[in-house]
Parts: structure tokens; C-alpha cells; sequence
């Protein structure tokens, strides 16, 4: 009943809140709707042999992974193919990963062909893991919306397209983590520009959601808190790609088709991408307190 009472609560905030923009207020959802519901103080107990007691009835689970710590939550989720999960939050006493400190900062810019681009030259693809299955979600879908509706045959087409999906979402999430954990092991300090993805998105639609760029943040400011590691935000207005990373001189306008530009005041040849990441790079230290950092040098001790 807690959790029910704190999301209809939620619920009329919201509604309240945005009822001037034609909100409708929180109705009442169908049962084959409802993805989840979360037992917070009472109403589980696990027993031996894999097996929990919610209610009044006894359910077995496949275990994933041991619970360690004490058990403060226990959430059933149903996906969309209706298979049934069970995430239990624990505290475990605050118990950290081993810090391994490497001495470095990055910056790092996003883009649209080459996924990130750090500020030591190095370039992190993207795997595009939609448009790799584009052709087989238009077929999963089209032989779904041939299929009559309400038909046992529709249904089993939905959860095929369902399948589809999950496994692009399940592949893309798996690289977030490993790219990660990846970055936080060789970077102390990794310093990112604010961008506003819903307007990108606005602009070039599915490339931005395929990338999943905010996904891959929140994953990143897990791990790094965990690794106790820091991630900053530069001003998204900060013109990075404008900036010679050489001498700082600004040019007024540049095209987004130019890749490359040389400085008109140093003559220095700079690449877009890797000048915009050592410029959030040097801005990013100056904002936590490092200092200026060299402009020669794509890493700092720190």
C-alpha cells in the first residue's frame, strides 16, 4: 500500500502541476498494464532453496546473483513478453569497489558518426546496434500488422517484435557498462559537455536514440561514483568546436559539414571533434580547480 499511496501521490504532483497544458488527471490502469509493484517493509520473506514468500503464497526464482547486505526493497517487474523479475535493493554497508588511481583527466565530445571523441586522440566508435537490426524489426513488424487482431498468431508475432527490441536494448546497455568501466579505469577525472538531447533528438530523430547518449551517462556516473572517480559538466554554450585548442582564438561562425579548419591566428590545423574534446577537457579542470591545463598536453597528473 506504500508504494501504491507514493505513486498515485506522484501522480496528482504531476497533474497539478501541468494541469494548464491539457494534462488529463491519473485514471485507473488495467491489470495486463500494470509492469510493476514494489513490497517495501512487509509483505515477502525469503525462505531457503530459492524460494520467496510474498503474501500468502510461496514462489521459486533463479537467482542471479547473492544478496549481500540487508534486503530494504523487493520489486516484481513484468515485461513486455510477460516474464516476470524480481529486484531487491540492499544496503550493503556502503562497500566500495578498490580505487585505482591513475593520475588523468579527459575530455571527451559526442558526435554523431564517431560515438565519443577523447581529448588524448583517441576515437570510440559506435556499434549502432538499431540500425543493425533495422531490417529484421521491419520484418517482426510488418508480419505482425498482417496478423488479425486479437489472434493467438498477432500475439506471438508481438512478442517476436518485443524480442527484437529487447535485444538491441540488452546489447546497447551491456557496451554502456563495459565502455564504462573501461573509461573510469583509465581516467581519474572525465569531463563531458551538456548537450540538449531532446533537441538533437528533434533534429536528426532516431540516429540520437540509437546512440542513447544519456542512458550511457547515468551508467558512467554510477560507476564513477562507485570507483569514487568524478565526471564534469561543461556549459553547453561554451563554443568547443570554435575554440582553437592551440592559442583560444574563437571564430565567429562555423559550418557543422566543416570537419577541419586551420586557425587564422596561429595557423594551427584542428580536427572538430579532438579540438572540441581538449577544449572541454581544459575547461572542465578550470572548473573543478585544477587550473589551466596545457595546451600541449592531451593528460594532466592530477
Amino acid at each position: 500500500m506504500q508504494d501504491i499511496c507514493q505513486r498515485i501521490e506522484k501522480a496528482y504532483q504531476l497533474f497539478f502541476k501541468h494541469n494548464k497544458k491539457g494534462v488529463r488527471p491519473p485514471g485507473f490502469r488495467k491489470v495486463i498494464k500494470y509492469k510493476s509493484f514494489t513490497l517495501k517493509q512487509a509483505g515477502y520473506k525469503f525462505l531457503g532453496g530459492n524460494k520467496v514468500k510474498i503474501g500468502n503464497r510461496v514462489y521459486q526464482f533463479w537467482k542471479s546473483r547473492e544478496i549481500e547486505g540487508t534486503v530494504k526493497t523487493l520489486t516484481i517487474k513484468r515485461t513486455p513478453l510477460g516474464e516476470l523479475f524480481m529486484v531487491v535493493v540492499v544496503d550493503d554497508g556502503s562497500k566500495q569497489e578498490v580505487e585505482v588511481k591513475t593520475g588523468k583527466i579527459a575530455g571527451f565530445d559526442f558526435g554523431l558518426k564517431t560515438f565519443l571523441t577523447c581529448s588524448d586522440g583517441t576515437r570510440i566508435e559506435s556499434p549502432q546496434f538499431f540500425k543493425q537490426s533495422l531490417n529484421a524489426i521491419r520484418k517482426a513488424s510488418s508480419q505482425h500488422s498482417k496478423k488479425l487482431k486479437g489472434s493467438s498468431n498477432r500475439e506471438r508475432a508481438r512478442k517476436n517484435l518485443v524480442r527484437r527490441y529487447e535485444d538491441i536494448s540488452h546489447r546497447r546497455r551491456d557496451g554502456a557498462w563495459k565502455l564504462a568501466h573501461e573509461l573510469t579505469d583509465k581516467f581519474d577525472i572525465l569531463c563531458f559537455e551538456t548537450l540538449n538531447l531532446k533537441g538533437m533528438q528533434r533534429l536528426w530523430g532516431r540516429k540520437i536514440s540509437d546512440l542513447a547518449f544519456g542512458e550511457f551517462l547515468q551508467i558512467l556516473e554510477w560507476v564513477a561514483k562507485k570507483k569514487n572517480k568524478l565526471v564534469v559538466f561543461i556549459d553547453q554554450w561554451y563554443p568547443s568546436s570554435k575554440t582553437c585548442s592551440s592559442c583560444g582564438h574563437i571564430l565567429e561562425i562555423i559550418d557543422l559539414s566543416v570537419r577541419e579548419w586551420r586557425c587564422p591566428s596561429c595557423q594551427s590545423v584542428n580536427g572538430r571533434d579532438e579540438n572540441a574534446a581538449r577544449n572541454i577537457q581544459m575547461v572542465g579542470a578550470s572548473t573543478i580547480g585544477l587550473g589551466d591545463v596545457s595546451r600541449a598536453v592531451p593528460a594532466i597528473a592530477v
